[in-house]
C-alpha cells in the first residue's frame, strides 16, 4: 500500500498536467459557454451546452500520460507492476470522483441561479439533472473513469505489443461494433435497442458505464503485467 501510495504522489508531480491544465479547460470551456449564452435571444429556449463536461474527455489523455509517461520512470525505480497499477487507479478514481462531485455542486448553483441567469445548462444537463445527487455523481464519475481507462488500457496494449498490437486490437474492436450493428440489422432488432435506450436513467446508463470501465481494468492489468517499459 505504502508503494502504491508513492506511485500516486509520482503521478502528482507534474501539477500542471493533472491540476492546473483541468482547471483552466473547465474555467475556458465555461466561460465560452457563458459567452453564448449571452448571445442567445431573450426569447430562446434553454440553451444547453456539453462543454463543461470537456474536462472529462481530458481523462482520456491523461489515461495516456499516465501509462506512457511514469510507467517506464516507475520500473526504472524497481516499482512493482501491481503497485504502480493500484496507485494509478486509485488516485484518478479519486480524481473522477471529485471532479464527479464538482460537477453536481456546479449544477446546483446552475439551477439556483436559472442557467446563471441566462437560463442556459452547462452542468444541469436536463435528463442527467433529472436524476437524484448519488445518481448524477454516479454518471459522471462512470463516464470520466471510462474515458480514463480507454487511455490507460489503449497505452498498455500500445506498451505490450506496440503499433501493430495496437492497431490490430482497435480493428478488432471496429470490427465486433459492426458485427453487433448488422446482427440487430439482420434481427430486426432496432426498435426494442430504442426502447431499451429510451427507458435507461443516469443510475443504469451510469452502471453500465462503470462495468465497461471495470472490463477494461481488468484487461489493463492482464497486459500491463508483460508491457515493456
Amino acid at each position: 500500500m505504502n508503494r502504491a501510495l508513492a506511485v500516486a504522489r509520482m503521478q502528482l508531480t507534474n501539477k500542471w498536467i493533472y491540476l492546473w491544465i483541468p482547471l483552466i479547460i473547465l474555467a475556458t470551456s465555461t466561460l465560452i459557454s457563458l459567452a453564448v449564452f449571452a448571445m442567445a435571444p431573450p426569447e430562446a429556449p434553454t440553451v444547453i451546452s456539453g462543454s463543461g463536461q470537456s474536462v472529462m474527455w481530458y481523462f482520456f489523455a491523461l489515461g495516456i500520460q499516465a501509462m506512457t509517461l511514469i510507467f517506464p520512470f516507475s520500473q526504472a525505480l524497481s516499482v512493482s507492476r501491481r503497485a504502480f497499477y493500484l496507485g494509478t487507479l486509485g488516485l484518478f478514481s479519486l480524481a473522477a470522483l471529485t471532479l464527479a462531485v464538482l460537477y453536481w455542486g456546479l449544477g446546483l448553483i446552475e439551477q439556483a441561479t436559472n442557467g446563471w441567469g441566462m437560463d442556459g445548462a452547462i452542468f444541469a444537463i436536463p435528463w442527467i439533472a433529472d436524476g437524484t445527487w448519488y445518481e448524477q455523481i454516479l454518471f459522471y464519475f462512470g463516464v470520466t473513469i471510462l474515458l480514463f481507462m480507454l487511455g490507460f488500457w489503449s497505452s498498455t496494449i500500445y506498451k505490450r505489443w506496440r503499433t501493430v498490437g495496437l492497431t490490430v486490437t482497435l480493428v478488432g474492436a471496429a470490427a465486433v461494433l459492426l458485427g453487433l450493428l448488422a446482427l440487430i440489422s439482420w434481427r430486426d432488432a432496432w426498435p426494442s435497442v430504442g426502447a431499451w435506450i429510451v427507458q435507461l436513467t443516469p443510475l443504469s446508463l451510469g452502471g453500465w458505464v462503470l462495468a465497461a470501465g471495470a472490463l477494461l481494468a481488468v484487461t489493463s492489468y492482464a497486459t500491463l503485467r508483460r508491457a515493456v517499459p
